[in-house]
């Protein structure tokens, strides 16, 4: 049933505005149309799946705890972890296994991970988790004049690590932002010569590093990045592409019974003005809170976002001044009523 919304929210001191002096903006319609309102398609997880799904886990979560000869090993399972996507599932582990390698790397115990790419993967992971490291341990890669190595620039992968680490610089670390401009500019060169998956992976990193990306992109192209360079843990690898396709069925049931409450209101109909944009405020908050226990907080969220964004297009693009002042004191009111309930409450 239609909830029964009038766009005629504040009637004006003058009686009905006319629709001459309002101003109407011809926002295009959505892009997705009616793609997502149709029944998603069925991966209901059965006895079997489940079962693979909860051994593939712990095969991870052992790899996680595991000793390992070198923390550089550690490290780079870590890395692949968190770009995959998974790591929410890991989070005491990889912070007890971050724990340790932060002790080593601060009392000079480390017997390995003095390279290029570990030494950036290091930094960059442990600055991610809150851990205090200094800057100046890139001060090895520069010469006696200063400047950095031109032997660096063979290392690809390693400039790329060096590049993704500048990201967590703070202010003042000068040092970072040579680092920035020195990767950039071989990366840029680097991208025309090397072959998939590396070249993706540059790319993807200079359009967007990781700090700037979605978690859900980064783990959707990096499935294909970690598989391409053919040196992937298996149990990995498969708890990966398992875990994606059971989110991506659960985003997509989200997003369609959020579509069905948008149109259950009408809006179309009651507010032909406003933009259209429910999928793009669901991708707002799946930025922010991907896992499947956030369920809620999404679909909560994204409601609000949905309301909020009515009353932007109203405020910004309908509503006359007037029967804004009127809308205005109208909410000062609610608030006001809301303050001296919870405070006797």
């Amino acid at each position: 049933m239609s909830s029964p919304i009038s766009t005629n929210l504040v009637p004006s001191q003058h009686g009905n505005t006319s629709k001459e002096n309002r101003h109407l903006s011809n926002f295009k319609a959505s892009f997705w149309g009616d793609v997502f309102l149709s029944s998603p398609s069925q991966m209901e997880m059965d006895a079997g799946t489940q079962h693979e799904y909860e051994e593939l886990k712990q095969e991870v979560r052992r790899i996680l705890v595991a000793n390992m000869d070198k923390s550089s090993q550690k490290l780079h399972i870590i890395d692949a972890v968190q770009r995959l996507g998974v790591a929410y599932h890991f989070e005491k582990e990889i912070e007890e296994a971050l724990q340790i390698i932060y002790h080593h790397h601060c009392n000079h115990i480390e017997i390995d991970g003095d390279d290029l790419y570990t030494t950036a993967v290091r930094f960059r992971l442990l600055r991610e988790h809150g851990f205090d490291v200094h800057c100046a341990t890139f001060n090895k890669f520069k010469d006696e004049n200063g400047n950095f190595k031109e032997s660096l620039i063979g290392d690809v992968k390693g400039m790329l690590e060096l590049y993704e680490a500048t990201d967590f610089q703070l202010h003042g670390e000068n040092i970072l932002e040579e680092v920035l401009s020195f990767t950039t500019f071989h990366l840029k060169l680097a991208e025309t010569t090397v072959d998939y998956p590396l070249y993706t992976q540059i790319a993807n990193a200079l359009k967007r590093p990781l700090r700037k990306s979605l978690p859900r992109l980064i783990a959707r192209s990096y499935i294909s990045i970690y598989e391409g360079y053919g040196t992937q843990d298996e149990n990995l690898m498969k708890f990966a592409k398992l875990d994606f396709k059971i989110l991506q069925h659960l985003h997509k049931k989200e997003i369609n019974k959020i579509i069905r409450w948008w149109k259950d209101l009408d809006v179309a109909i009651n507010f032909p003005f406003i933009r259209d944009r429910f999928v793009e405020c669901y991708f707002w908050k799946l930025g922010v809170y991907f896992e499947s226990h956030y369920a809620i907080v999404r679909n909560f969220a994204t409601k609000v976002i949905c309301l909020i964004s009515i009353l932007d297009d109203i405020y910004d693009v309908y509503g006359p001044f007037e029967e804004l002042k009127s809308l205005q004191k109208q909410f000062k009111g609610h608030i006001k009523h809301i303050s001296t309930f919870t405070s006797n409450h």
